[in-house]
């Protein structure tokens, strides 16, 4: 009797384990499959919806400051179009940026650490292979700088910047660069709030891309400063600063690019 109930005691405190077991093994495969489900929903929404850039350089100011982390609109252009006063991202179209040297070799740990990240959105190791500025015109717009108040004019509209341009001291021209553009189909002309300091459309009229960015390389619409806190908040693209623009006409096969 004695050995029946010690063994009796034995199974009851043995049965309750196997449940608590199989629990913990729930659990951990509960957690694997949220965060499986974590990763593939950043990785969908990284590709296809946002994407997170930091600034590499003070052409953007004081709209974007150095180091500023931004989120990125990869999705809603493609619905609506782009805009005038847009703050955009884009590829290089070729030689505006200076070649960068090969990254020094680093440890494998590191390497899957700033996948993982750029992979859930985290990470921007692509930052310094992409440009940021504000677009100014769109296919067909001719746009020219300066007129007589030193203003840029858009299909014979001034604009007035005020409301972004950082002028470089001693200049109150929109730009110490002249130009007399007209903006070809699937192009864009964009230009750096801070003019003394951005290497912009300006700079590369000479080269066979007139200056304009394609539209395919255009990423998206910059729309949100996450990071540092304290300048959390919206993009301004400062619209109204064209209202006054009108369309422009239909040029039927008049190829764009520089007036004489």
């Amino acid at each position: 009797m004695t050995e029946e109930i010690a063994a009796g005691s034995v199974d009851a405190v043995q049965g309750p384990a196997a449940p608590r077991r199989r629990g913990w093994v729930v659990f951990l495969r509960d957690v694997v499959v949220i965060l499986l489900i974590a990763v593939l929903v950043s990785f969908l929404v990284k590709t296809f919806v946002v994407r997170s850039f930091y600034i590499p350089s003070g052409s953007m100011e004081n709209t974007l400051l150095i180091k500023d982390r931004i989120l990125v609109d990869e999705i809603t252009p493609h619905w609506n179009g782009y805009h005038r006063g847009d703050v955009v991202v884009f590829k290089d179209p070729g030689g505006w940026l200076p070649p960068t040297p090969a990254p020094a070799p680093r440890s494998p740990v590191l390497e899957a650490g700033e996948w993982f990240l750029t992979l859930i959105g985290i990470a921007a190791p692509d930052s310094d292979d992409h440009l940021v500025k504000r677009l100014i015109g769109l296919p067909g717009d001719h746009v020219v700088c300066c007129n007589s108040l030193g203003q840029i004019t858009v299909n014979g509209a001034p604009i007035d910047e005020s409301s972004y341009l950082k002028r470089g001291v001693g200049d109150d021209r929109a730009s110490s660069i002249p130009f007399d553009v007209t903006v070809p189909k699937n192009a864009v002309w964009v230009l750096g709030d801070n003019r003394t300091r951005s290497e912009d459309s300006r700079y590369h009229q000479d080269q066979p891309g007139g200056g304009f960015v394609p539209m395919d390389n255009v990423v998206g619409r910059a729309f949100l400063i996450t990071w540092p806190f304290d300048r959390f908040g919206l993009v301004d693209g400062h619209y109204a600063v064209f209202n006054g623009v009108s369309t422009p006409k239909p040029q039927g096969r008049r190829r764009g690019g520089r007036r004489a």
